[in-house]
């Protein structure tokens, strides 16, 4: 493995983790707090960090089946990351999540933990 692909690896498990936080105190507190807004945005940064590491690391090229699901998970999150910080700027950091929010932030999050479970399955089956 390269050590691009290394080091995106590890700066991707602390988007996980950041992301996790986020998504969870977003979760149960249904506000968009400053901290919400911290650990998705650096989460957000980590992501693209990570993502631009692996595909310097990578030899197989920007569009494969794993980078696409990358990408899109990516792209989730940083939809989701957006969505948050404009609920927080119009409606202050004590107004309740709408529903819709609220549910759009699980499926980017789900999509996000399972694109990187099945992106690591993808290369533990390629280096297997």
């Amino acid at each position: 493995m390269k050590i691009y692909s290394m080091i995106g690896s590890l700066v991707v498990t602390v988007a996980l983790v950041l992301y996790s936080i986020g998504f969870i105190k977003e979760q149960r507190r249904k506000l968009v707090t400053s901290r919400v807004l911290l650990f998705f945005t650096i989460g957000v940064l980590f992501d693209i960090s990570a993502t631009i590491l692996m595909i310097l690391g990578s030899s197989k090229g920007l569009l494969t089946i794993h980078g696409f699901i990358g990408y899109s998970s990516l792209l989730g999150m940083a939809i989701d990351t957006f969505l948050l910080w404009r609920h927080n700027l119009k409606n202050g950091p004590q107004a309740k999540a709408s529903k819709s929010l609220h549910l759009y932030s699980r499926f980017a999050y789900t999509w996000w933990v399972m694109a990187f479970i099945t992106g690591g399955l993808l290369v533990a089956l390629r280096h297997a």
